[in-house]
């Protein structure tokens, strides 16, 4: 299987993990081997309620037995759609009150920067530096690492950045601006929070001069930072909100949400503003509304905060710089990129996946599944404690 994976299946980096999982459970993944590891990725903040969940897999085997893919999106009632985005209006914000499904985050990305040219009449699209929101053509025009882009040149036009959490960038949200499009939290940054009001000052700028907000919640959404939606911890509501990762529970997702009165302009001038083939596929969204309703019913979204409290008390080494992020959103930094690979292959060998940061080369991410119990955090740290102490004898 090995040699099968480099040969038939397109590779993203020289040298991936290659991991060969034989079955996953809870916050462990198998090997083909046998070989158990502690899972500190969660698929890179996906798989929010641990693996193969038994309500998640329940909700997906019921849509299994009742019908899968039936109609393009939009089109037909489906009850698993119609109950996700119900549930994911009572638990938003009044003035986000309409969900359109899509198969990705970037997908939705993509949806949300139409809707917002649509919506204003304008074309500038404004992002942070070292932003990050997918990869397709529009979401990789607003990624503000330029150097990642150039081989893909040229992008959507009217797309300039601004420099996060610069009071004096926010002058640069104009009467041309269509849209702001913000990490709640950065994440292939550093896992950079916003500091000093940062985004409610973004906000009375939009409203100013005519701009919507876009906060992209795909990785800090879900319960990751210990609210069920990051900008929750920031006193401010997006005129758009971008999800996905942890929102399917393991599945493939991302949504979009918005005022009833914006989602509207997609329907007309043209027709068809936005559609997709497979958004809000009966089976993923059955994962979803099991995701959704675990998460606000549950104690999980409030333990996130005592287990951030537990990781930052545990975490404490020379070789440990400092620890970013918030929940179970953290990143450990170290004093090099060397050290950061060393640590999560070292890591690895004795059983505990930690994966890297997109933009941050001397950053660790720590990103478990949201149902990790306190045990397996000591346990994990355990594991990457005495890999530190190894590296740190040895320099």
């Amino acid at each position: 299987m090995r040699d099968n994976f480099f040969k038939y299946q397109a590779q993203t980096t020289p040298h991936p993990l290659a991991l060969e999982v034989s079955h996953a459970k809870g916050s462990y993944i198998f090997d083909t081997n046998n070989k158990k590891y502690l899972d500190f990725i969660a698929g890179v903040s996906a798989c929010s309620l641990g693996h193969c969940h038994p309500k998640v897999v329940a909700a997906v085997k019921k849509q299994l037995d009742t019908y899968l893919h039936v109609m393009v999106y939009g089109e037909f009632i489906q009850e698993p759609a119609v109950a996700l985005t119900k549930l994911l209006s009572e638990h938003l914000p009044e003035n986000l009150t309409t969900t359109y499904l899509t198969n990705s985050g970037t997908e939705a990305i993509e949806g949300s920067i139409k809707l917002a040219r649509r919506a204003t009449g304008r074309k500038e699209i404004l992002y942070a530096d070292k932003a990050y929101h997918g990869n397709t053509m529009g979401a990789l025009s607003i990624m503000g690492l330029e150097d990642r882009k150039e081989a893909f040149q040229p992008l959507i036009p009217d797309c300039n950045s601004i420099t996060f959490n610069s009071e004096k960038d926010i002058e640069k949200i104009t009467s041309k601006t269509a849209a702001v499009v913000l990490e709640t939290i950065q994440g292939g940054a550093g896992f950079i929070i916003p500091e000093n009001d940062y985004l409610k000052k973004v906000k009375a700028r939009c409203i100013e001069v005519g701009a919507l907000l876009i906060l992209d919640e795909i990785q800090p959404g879900f319960g990751r930072t210990g609210k069920l939606f990051g900008f929750e911890h920031f006193d401010v509501e997006p005129d758009i909100v971008v999800l996905g990762k942890g929102m399917g529970g393991g599945m493939p997702i991302g949504a979009f949400t918005a005022s009833e009165k914006l989602m509207k302009l997609l329907s007309h001038d043209p027709k068809l503003g936005h559609i997709t083939t497979f958004g809000g596929n009966p089976v993923i969204a059955s994962a979803a509304l099991a995701t959704l309703k675990e998460l606000t019913e549950s104690d999980l979204i409030n333990q996130t905060l005592q287990k951030e409290i537990l990781f930052r008390k545990l975490l404490n080494h020379p070789l440990i710089k400092e620890v970013r992020g918030k929940g179970l959103m953290l990143a450990i930094l170290f004093d090099s990129p060397e050290i950061t690979s060393e640590v999560i292959l070292t890591c690895k060998k004795h059983g505990l996946l930690l994966f890297w940061l997109l933009f941050e080369s001397k950053a660790a991410r720590i990103t478990p599944p949201l149902t990790i119990s306190e045990t397996e955090i000591k346990e994990g740290c355990q594991i990457l404690l005495a890999a530190l102490d190894t590296i740190y004898n040895k320099a």
